[in-house]
């Protein structure tokens, strides 16, 4: 037999009835001696030692799986957080009888992409009672993970049989693009500014305003500058209330489109989803009208909702969502192609790769304004200083 088919035999054993530990194994051939020796010299004694040894090897593979199966698992909800945080994951597993809960081991299996199986040894889980295992998991990519699966194993009480059972306790964690923290970017501080200067400075001048342009109250929401919480309000109302102030500005919408309907590199798409939602962002505290647009998602708009799409955006997909029409954007991409078929006053983000022949001799559409992003320079200085190249 090779290793892995004995690897295979002791994973069936293990979950669907009881794989004998070291202790186990050797008792159990100890006890087939003793009882061969026996049935050869029909010496009482040793019937003795091989029918209490059988008797013991039975109770110790049949408590394992009755020690296990009244334990409940509960996971509470994950919170999402952006790539390079960690996850903040609970499990909580509860004992519903009398008697304690003792030597126990708990396994969480994790997606391959997110990490490898979080693992817990339990002392004890009192009688009624519940344990509460809270841990910490890396999250290196974005992405929407979803997994189900915990495993409890145990040898108790007697160590001589181990015991695996399987627990469907459905998990989903969303883990976003790094928001990269913009100072200014030229993309979107020059939006309007071309046209309709005197607004875009009335603008400004109410972005930076903390009294008197106040239109409402609306509750606070995450990423809302601190400076425009109404502090009186929300003590009146027991939570965070944000001025929502008067905006001058030219009557035009901001739209980020994501040309995820094409092939790209891989390294570079993930830095368009970091743009996109850095953009978004910065876009959000400048009190702009701001919406998003993939080929998967369509035009869609919130903070929250916006992340949530970036963390399970993939490129290559087929278009379902027509592009708003004769209205001006933002477009990341990677083919140039695109950009020709552009709304006018729309501006670009455009990662450089080497074209395929049919692209070689596509000139840029100089009616436009964009960034080529580099991949020798960081993403964030090349949003926050980055030369916008074009005519406008």
């Amino acid at each position: 037999m090779t290793n892995d088919q004995l690897q295979k035999l002791e994973n069936w054993l293990e979950t669907r009835w009881v794989k004998p530990a070291y202790a186990g194994g050797l008792l159990l051939g100890l006890s087939v001696f003793f009882f061969a020796s026996a049935t050869n010299t029909m010496a009482g004694w040793l019937y003795v030692i091989s029918g209490v040894s059988f008797a013991l090897l039975a109770i110790a593979a049949i408590l394992p799986a009755r020690s296990i199966s009244p334990l409940q698992v509960r996971r509470r909800p994950i919170s999402p957080v952006s790539a390079g945080d960690d996850l903040c994951i609970e499990l909580e597993l509860i004992n519903p009888l009398p008697q304690p809960k003792t030597l126990l081991q708990v396994r969480d299996i994790l997606p391959e992409t997110l990490g490898t199986p979080a693992r817990e040894a339990i002392a004890a889980i009192p009688p009624r009672s519940s344990h509460r295992w809270l841990y910490y998991q890396k999250a290196a990519r974005r992405g929407i993970y979803r997994w189900d699966e915990v495993q409890l194993r145990t040898a108790a009480p007697l160590g001589l049989f181990w015991c695996r059972r399987h627990r469907q306790v459905p998990a989903k964690a969303i883990v976003y693009p790094t928001v990269l923290p913009l100072n200014r970017c030229p993309l979107i501080d020059a939006l309007g500014r071309e046209r309709h200067p005197r607004f875009q400075s009335r603008d400004r001048q109410s972005y930076m305003a903390t009294e008197g342009l106040t239109r409402s109250l609306r509750p606070y929401r995450s990423g809302d500058p601190i400076r425009l919480i109404h502090w009186r309000t929300s003590a009146r109302y027991g939570d965070l209330r944000v001025r929502e102030l008067e905006k001058f500005t030219s009557g035009q919408d901001l739209i980020l489109g994501l040309d995820n309907a094409i092939d790209w590199q891989p390294d570079h798409f993930e830095q368009a989803a970091v743009a996109a939602a850095s953009l978004y962002c910065y876009a959000s505290k400048l009190q702009l009208d701001v919406r998003f647009w993939s080929a998967s998602t369509g035009l869609i708009t919130g903070y929250q909702v916006v992340l949530e799409a970036l963390a399970g955006i993939t490129f290559g997909v087929t278009q379902t969502a027509e592009l708003p029409p004769s209205q001006p954007l933002i477009w990341l991409t990677q083919n140039r192609d695109r950009l020709n078929t552009l709304p006018e006053g729309s501006r670009y983000l455009l990662w450089q790769s080497p074209p395929p022949e049919t692209q070689k001799n596509i000139p840029l559409n100089s009616q436009f304004q964009g960034i080529e992003i580099t991949p020798d320079i960081s993403l964030q200085q090349q949003l926050q200083l980055g030369v916008v190249m074009g005519n406008g």
